[in-house]
């Protein structure tokens, strides 16, 4: 079912990641010169719960709300979540700018039923305006989203279970795409006006988002992430799941560990990444992206963003909201300082708190 077109003030949402290893949240609220941390939560899920971003224990993942709700304010009644993975498809179709929008709502319905492979009545549909057409201008570019319902509703419910409404569900190659908001002012002078690849390095899947003038044209996910590091280690060491992740985790690995294990995953790393850049610029017309930001718990491996400068020949940097326009009190920061890069996602979700509402 579409979305009315109706526009308001978008209420007060936490922005919520529900990822494969933990469930991340926070709050924000706008300032003078940006946004600070109102509060924030990081949960740890049950391996197996979250698998190709598809709730598969549900009462492992409300569960995991529950925390997150209790280190919510007691008013926080609205949250933005995301979908992503394989039951999602978005495409930008273009349409005559003269339509309505009742009537563009209606043209979209039938594109809908020709371009999704499942029968409408077992997906959510959406649709946003763009700009104008760039090689017809009595075009408009609109973006089409559509996602199976039962993804949607397993993360609907895991939240209501908590007395959270979700107000909005995003895709999540779009929410990363508008964390470039946060950390625009990290990069050199002029770069809201390049080209910036966010790549955010989950544990199974890496979601690159292309803005452009500070609009996301690009979204593309790969099946890729830091669970086949921990993998690596677990194999080469002879160590349980739960070892090789506290050893990855705190660097307690053998001295070897860098040629070993390390430098053969960000080869593979790189190439999916050399990947992707290819299909985004085979697509675009583009020669190459200015900017790259890594972000996730991944992206902070030693010499990643060397290697990524060294092989691609691209400015590289770690996302980090703080130096960019987000604020918190000193306690707040000091302990996210470390993994603030992995709350990216959740931060583009809380923006929407700020953007255009449609109900």
């Amino acid at each position: 079912m579409l979305s009315n077109i109706w526009k308001r003030q978008a209420p007060q949402m936490v922005g919520i990641d529900i990822g494969s290893h933990e469930v991340k949240a926070i709050l924000l609220s706008k300032t003078a010169d940006g946004y600070k941390i109102l509060s924030h939560a990081a949960i740890p899920l049950k391996k197996g719960a979250v698998n190709d971003h598809e709730i598969r224990d549900t009462e492992a993942v409300s569960e995991a709300m529950k925390q997150v709700k209790r280190s919510l304010p007691k008013t926080t009644k609205f949250a933005a979540v995301a979908v992503s993975g394989s039951a999602v498809m978005t495409k930008v179709i273009y349409m005559d700018s003269s339509l309505s929008e009742e009537e563009m709502e209606a043209q979209i319905e039938i594109e809908a039923d020709n371009l999704i492979p499942y029968s409408l009545d077992e997906v959510n549909i959406d649709f946003e305006t763009l700009s104008a057409n760039k090689t017809d201008p009595s075009k408009v570019d609109v973006l089409l989203s559509a996602c199976r319902s039962e993804n949607i509703d397993s993360r609907i419910d895991a939240l209501e279970e908590t007395n959270l409404e979700v107000k909005v569900v995003d895709v999540e190659g779009y929410a990363l795409g508008r964390a470039f908001e946060m950390i625009s002012a990290q990069l050199p002078k002029g770069a809201d006006n390049k080209v910036v690849a966010l790549v955010d390095i989950g544990a199974n899947i890496t979601t690159f988002s292309v803005v452009e003038n500070g609009e996301t044209t690009f979204v593309r996910e790969q099946a890729f992430g830091g669970e086949q590091f921990t993998q690596s280690i677990l194999s080469f060491y002879g160590m349980t799941y739960e070892q090789a992740e506290q050893a990855k985790l705190a660097g307690d690995l053998p001295r070897n560990y860098m040629f070993e294990v390390l430098s053969p995953f960000q080869t593979q790393l790189l190439q999916q990444i050399k990947r992707t850049l290819q299909i985004y610029c085979t697509s675009s017309g583009k020669d190459r992206v200015d900017h790259i930001v890594l972000c996730g718990g991944t992206a902070k491996l030693e010499g990643m963003t060397n290697l990524m400068i060294n092989e691609l020949g691209v400015n590289t940097v770690i996302g980090d909201p703080f130096k960019g326009c987000l604020h918190a009190d000193d306690a707040v920061k000091q302990q996210l300082q470390p993994d603030i890069g992995k709350y990216m996602l959740a931060c583009g979700l809380a923006l929407r708190s700020y953007a255009e509402w449609r109900t």
